[in-house]
């Protein structure tokens, strides 16, 4: 099992929807060599349309989402069964653009663990990851909102949100998320406590993705 995680959310970018999310998925599996040398699992959140083309390719998905309901008459809802049988091996939940408050983040934790998927909860601070914690997701995802986006950096501009994050989850393994793009921005994450990084337009939306993508691999050395 890898010791850090670096989850690619693709969101609904023209950049990263259909063939565009599987040219992504083939550098990441080109590099998946040069990930696992650190230790270093590669996974995309990609569009749920994409996920089964994803998984022909071997790389590891997980949903953007995933609603809390049963076999049925739910027209519209995204079927935590459906997303597995798809090939993702897990999901995030409650993003900062798709937010649950703590009742359904918890039942949506629950229903993913009894079919046999990760959770990943994005949290907006370490008030709210010290909320999401006591559900025993299996990642938790700290990423200030006023950051995702743009080129400031969590590491950077709150790396005392990291360790306050660190300390409020626990034995649970935190990411972290928003701003980073560089192996700079990484290596201080992961000496603030970090496990990990969930990125999303610092890769999806440059010009070279492979390099973005290895500049933060290297990031984990």
């Amino acid at each position: 099992m890898s010791k850090y995680k670096l989850i690619i959310n693709l969101k609904t970018y023209k950049e990263s929807t259909g063939k565009k999310a599987i040219k992504i998925a083939k550098i990441c599996k080109e590099l998946e060599k040069e990930a696992k040398k650190r230790s270093v699992e590669i996974i995309l959140c990609p569009q749920v349309t994409d996920i089964k083309d994803i998984k022909q390719l071997k790389v590891n998905s997980y949903a953007q989402h995933i609603d809390n309901i049963e076999y049925g008459a739910n027209t519209g809802y995204i079927l935590p069964e459906a997303i597995k049988d798809a090939g993702a091996i897990g999901t995030l939940i409650s993003h900062s653009e798709h937010q649950l408050p703590l009742k359904e983040i918890e039942a949506r934790i629950k229903k993913a663990k009894s079919i046999g998927l990760k959770t990943c909860v994005c949290a907006r601070d370490d008030k709210r990851a010290k909320e999401v914690s006591k559900f025993k997701p299996d990642f938790i995802a700290v990423e200030p909102k006023e950051f995702i986006g743009t080129d400031i950096s969590i590491s950077t501009a709150k790396p005392q949100l990291i360790e306050k994050s660190v300390k409020a989850v626990g034995k649970i393994t935190l990411l972290v998320g928003a701003g980073v793009k560089t192996t700079q921005d990484v290596k201080k994450a992961v000496e603030l406590g970090s496990y990990g990084i969930l990125v999303a337009s610092g890769v999806v939306k440059v010009k070279n993705i492979r390099k973005a993508i290895l500049e933060l691999i290297q990031g984990f050395d």
